[in-house]
């Protein structure tokens, strides 16, 4: 007998089958009184709270406890103590499973330019996913590298360089222009279509190191989220309803999700305090102009024998 409560089940059924005292079955046995006396009150009034935190849990299964207290503190009581949330979190088993994911090679990391305001420099990559019958397509995710807001997150079985530069028009006519385009050597970036439309715009166009995605981390990390709490969590029977969730996930990931690196504030909300702080807004065309950068050098051949 190791745990406390079985020892108070123990000392409980000997005092009521011999009829003798508390006091003397815990001198006999070598149990403390404290420990047979607890009546364990600290644990009345958290039914409700476990109860909630069970259908967080349930409706964010990627989430962790940090994440989880954030929105409890939102719904229930700012002052909710972090370590009580996870001391529950630990009781009902929430605890997140990790996904084992391959080895990656590990090597010497340049550190990433900082943005300083929203909208200067925007990042984009695709992933790849299927659907139920086997069919792949591929998605095309654009994110704000300051604030962290997922911009678009565009579903198609084909995206060459002509739709990213159409998908890249919808965005500047909503947003307004940005300084700067991060991007990795795929050939949709460095396609004749793209080149000739960042030429056009004014939009200073960088391109990561080959073979060094962390270049790219802003966008890797929002792929990752995207993967795991998205991609994963469903099982997609069309197209249609892919874009769906994936687009209804975006909204949720700006407006809802709270984000470590912003102090557990979500992206929208950082943006709107950055833009009252710099007293910036939506930047159009002729506002500013494209800073100076260095840029991978992209061969000769790529203006002429790139794909549209």
């Amino acid at each position: 007998m190791v745990k406390p409560a079985q020892r108070r089940a123990v000392a409980a059924r000997i005092a009521g089958q011999f009829g003798v005292s508390q006091r003397r079955v815990c001198r006999v046995l070598g149990f403390p009184r404290s420990s047979v006396r607890y009546a364990g009150s600290r644990e009345k009034g958290d039914a409700d709270l476990r109860a909630r935190l069970r259908r967080l849990a349930e409706e964010r299964r990627r989430f962790g406890y940090r994440r989880l207290a954030v929105l409890l503190r939102q719904e229930v009581c700012e002052a909710l103590n972090l370590k009580k949330v996870y001391r529950l979190y630990c009781e009902e088993r929430l605890a997140v499973k990790r996904r084992r994911g391959r080895r990656r090679a590990t090597g010497t990391r340049q550190p990433l330019p900082k943005a300083a305001k929203v909208n200067e420099v925007w990042s984009l990559d695709f992933m790849c996913d299927g659907l139920c019958d086997g069919r792949r397509f591929r998605i095309l995710s654009a994110i704000d590298q300051c604030s962290r807001e997922c911009l678009a997150l565009v579903a198609d079985t084909s995206l060459p360089g002509a739709r990213v530069v159409r998908e890249l028009e919808e965005l500047i006519a909503e947003r307004g222009r940005p300084a700067m385009i991060v991007t990795d050597n795929g050939t949709e970036f460095t396609s004749r279509a793209v080149l000739e439309w960042a030429r056009e715009r004014g939009v200073a166009w960088h391109y990561i190191t080959p073979g060094r995605p962390c270049e790219n981390g802003f966008t890797e990390s929002l792929n990752g989220r995207v993967r795991d709490e998205c991609l994963n969590e469903h099982w997609f029977m069309s197209l249609g309803e892919a874009r769906q969730i994936i687009e209804d996930w975006r909204v949720d990931y700006n407006e809802v999700r709270p984000h470590s690196s912003l102090g557990y504030k979500t992206p929208l909300e950082y943006a709107r305090k950055n833009q009252q702080k710099t007293g910036s807004g939506a930047m159009a065309p002729e506002d500013t102009e494209p800073p100076t950068t260095t840029t991978n050098p992209q061969p000769k051949s790529l203006l002429k024998t790139g794909s549209d």
